[in-house]
């Protein structure tokens, strides 16, 4: 499409595109960067736009431009409040961690706090940790039985 063509659509037009722009964004800058995107997308374009069907078809670019921003926010805050909310559960998470940390540091025997150590923090099996600290299957089961047992009375009382 030739410059001077382009002109004439601006000049005839743009109040037009404009408004729509505006009653559907409520927002002049918003709207404004419509317009001019899809004047510079004619300008860029082989777009042959025919006489008696030019102001439908730019005020239907107009309309779907801003229906195609309005989804691209909707999407932009879902993403930002998600991403807001899993930098807070992980937050939460971590304290949680830290809270439980503590109470087997300062609630739990020695031995228990080992035992829970490799179970939990090095992955070890029932029967490695059995034959590191020289005790049976049975009794790092009750350890971490009883371990567990007074985590959750602590952590989570009600059994929620």
């Amino acid at each position: 499409m030739e410059r001077q063509e382009i002109q004439r659509l601006f000049k005839q037009h743009y109040a037009k595109m404009l408004r729509v722009a505006r009653t559907i964004l409520y927002d002049e800058q918003e709207s404004k960067d419509v317009v001019s995107d899809i004047f510079e997308g004619l300008l860029r374009g082989r777009t042959e736009l025919m006489a008696d069907t030019e102001q439908c078809y730019l005020l239907t670019s107009v309309r779907n431009q801003c229906l195609k921003r309005i989804r691209h926010q909707g999407t932009r805050l879902r993403m930002e409040t998600a991403s807001a909310e899993q930098a807070s559960d992980a937050e939460h998470e971590d304290e949680r961690m830290t809270d439980i940390a503590e109470f087997v540091v300062s609630h739990l025997t020695k031995q228990e706090q080992r035992i829970f150590r490799l179970r939990f923090s090095e992955g070890y099996s029932y029967d490695e940790i059995a034959s590191a600290e020289g005790i049976s299957r049975v009794a790092v089961w009750k350890h971490l039985s009883h371990t567990l047992k007074e985590i959750k009375n602590r952590f989570n009382p009600k059994g929620l």
